[in-house]
């Protein structure tokens, strides 16, 4: 475990930034890559530790998988030629992989075993093994499947019509991913459409794939063709260094080349919403993924309730919004985002007694928040809880709190952003 000291800044943070590739993206592009017949190149690739686990994965599976910092190239003969793997595969921390895993592993004919680490043996895995059962998987671990380690003994699978209970693209791409091992066609029908970069991913890799408002269709046994996939820029990451310009005086950065799917975009109507003026440029679009450029400055902003169906949209810029909502008039109230408390921690409650550290007034609820804004924070020695979002929510919080500001664990960040502290100096100016 690794800590850092922070100082607050003495200056605005001006200039343009470049944020890693978009995390979900860089997953599925391994996925759907080493699932796919021929050659695959992926640019602007997260090296991030949970996307580089995804690699490993699908190494142990005989995939040629050759990475060279954020370009990575995949050879597959497609999936019907995966092998089953000698080893049980570590997932580390990563819930994404772990859980589109599991639809894989599923549909294919051998035996696997998967694990992480302490975090992911504690997050729910039977919210994707339910209906993968439901299909004709075999699935076993613990509490009847519930968390890792799992045993997965692949089976012939069978089409289903799939409601989830959770608001989770996890979710829907496990089963999509099933689906398209199957026999017939896998239909999955959100109640609050959830991020779609799993359907754009199938159409960018030449399968079929019927979306009808909230019904996703998926015919299965079809075959995937590699392709070029350029990754966009996260906007989950963008939303720290946004938030760092809305509250440190003078500042002004652009955020280039950032993700602006619709489904992802709840961050910035958030902040929208809490009276905030944003530049927005879309530049292009890239296999169904529109890419970006946001300005922001520094400004005064309110508190506001944010709630419905928003939510899904923005699930993990909740820690940094709520950092937010401690400095602007008025209050905050974070509604519908129970799902919080099944993330690398209850982000609920990491967040909120991470706030309290820095002296704050905030009240956590089953869904959500709470928060006073106009707080003067207080510097602190604070734990990412081995959350890498929780992390930097930290680190830009210390940006404006008075006195040094310690942070403990800050290997957490390298999951989504090894570069996130090299980043933010090179915005102090």
């Amino acid at each position: 475990m690794s800590d850092i000291v922070l100082q607050p800044t003495t200056t605005a943070l001006i200039g343009d930034c470049f944020v890693p590739g978009d995390k979900s993206i860089s997953h599925r592009a391994v996925f759907f890559g080493s699932l796919a017949k021929g050659k695959t190149d992926i640019t602007n690739f997260l090296t991030g530790d949970d996307c580089l686990t995804t690699i490993k994965a699908f190494e142990s599976m005989g995939v040629q998988i050759t990475q060279d910092g954020e370009h990575v190239q995949i050879e597959s003969r497609g999936y019907k030629h995966l092998n089953e793997p000698t080893v049980p595969i570590d997932l580390g921390n990563s819930g994404t992989t772990a859980r589109l895993l599991l639809g894989v592993l599923s549909g294919l004919p051998f035996h696997t075993t998967v694990f992480g680490d302490e975090s992911l043996t504690k997050r729910p895995m039977d919210r994707v093994a339910i209906p993968l059962r439901e299909m004709g998987a075999r699935i076993d671990g613990r509490e009847e499947g519930k968390y890792l380690p799992l045993a997965v003994r692949g089976q012939t699978l069978s089409a289903i019509t799939f409601k989830p209970q959770v608001k989770s693209a996890q979710v829907k791409s496990g089963v999509l991913l099933a689906g398209l091992l199957a026999n017939g066609t896998t239909t999955v029908i959100e109640s609050i459409k959830t991020r779609d970069h799993t359907e754009n991913m199938l159409r960018a890799f030449g399968a079929k794939v019927v979306v009808n408002g909230l019904a996703i269709e998926v015919e299965g046994k079809q075959t995937l063709t590699g392709t070029t996939i350029q990754v966009p820029r996260d906007i989950s990451s963008a939303a720290f260094f946004i938030v760092a310009a809305l509250i440190v005086k003078g500042s002004k950065v652009t955020l280039k080349d950032v993700g602006l799917n619709p489904t992802r975009t709840g961050i910035l109507a958030a902040i929208q919403l809490m009276g905030a003026h944003l530049d927005i440029k879309e530049t292009t679009n890239i296999g169904g993924e529109i890419i970006g450029d946001v300005m922001v400055s520094y400004q005064p902003l309110k508190g506001a309730i944010i709630e419905g169906a928003i939510i899904p949209s923005m699930i993990d810029e909740i820690p940094i919004l709520a950092l937010l909502a401690t400095q602007a008039e008025g209050q905050t109230i974070i509604k519908d985002a129970e799902e919080l408390r099944f993330k690398e921690t209850d982000r609920i409650d990491s967040v909120v007694a991470t706030l309290r550290q820095f002296g704050c007034q905030i009240e956590p609820t089953a869904d959500g928040m709470i928060i006073e804004g106009g707080q003067t924070l207080n510097g602190a020695t604070a734990d990412s809880h081995g959350d890498h979002r929780i992390g930097m929510m930290i680190a830009i919080a210390s940006l404006i709190a008075t006195g040094e500001t310690t942070l403990t664990d800050k290997d957490a960040i390298n999951v989504s952003y090894p570069s996130f502290f090299e980043h933010l100096e090179t915005l102090k100016r």
